[in-house]
């Protein structure tokens, strides 16, 4: 009987090694198919992630592309105001043509600069200090206003887009009281 039980646990053993060979080749199949899966859905949110930042890198160079070259021409724009500004009612009659064409030159660097999404801040004296567009050349306690407030402009700032390109340059009052 001995002999007859060996060759059946054979029989049953046989077919339970036939089968795990198999279930391990598809255990394997299965994790590397979940990897390769895995690595794909990866590589596919990277690829969209890439093209989301070129979008938004191309966007900002649009917008953004001039800011130096606009910063470069702030100071022909202040020249520019600045000689108008300085120009008496003599000069103005003297040199006609020369304040025309000078008014003319202005404004359509301005055009332009608008065009290009370059906008100026132009605070005036009496409004509150804003640090985020202004910058502070001076403090001088004047009477009659309240601390904060700006008492001089010395230069306008400018803006491209919604990035700031230059503050305004203004006094503040330093008044503590009324």
């Amino acid at each position: 009987m001995a002999e007859d039980q060996a060759p059946r646990d054979e029989s049953v053993d046989a077919p339970e090694l036939a089968e795990a060979p198999e279930i391990d080749e598809l255990e394997v199949l299965r994790a590397e198919r979940d990897e390769l899966r895995d690595r794909f859905m990866r590589a596919l949110a990277d690829a969209e992630n890439s093209r989301k930042r070129a979008d938004r890198d191309r966007r900002e160079a649009e917008q953004y592309g001039g800011t130096r070259l606009a910063r470069d021409l702030l100071p022909v724009y202040d020249n520019l105001s600045r000689a108008l500004e300085v120009a008496g009612d003599e000069q103005r009659a003297a040199a006609a043509a020369l304040i025309e064409g000078v008014e003319l030159t202005l404004r359509e660097l301005r055009n332009v600069m608008n065009k290009h999404g370059v906008r100026p801040i132009t605070p005036q004296v009496g409004d509150t200090f804003d640090p985020q567009q202004h910058q502070a050349m001076f403090e001088a306690p004047v009477p009659g206003t309240k601390a904060g407030q700006i008492i001089q402009v010395m230069t306008e700032g400018f803006m491209i887009h919604d990035r700031l390109l230059r503050p305004a340059q203004v006094g503040v009052s330093s008044n503590t009281g009324a």
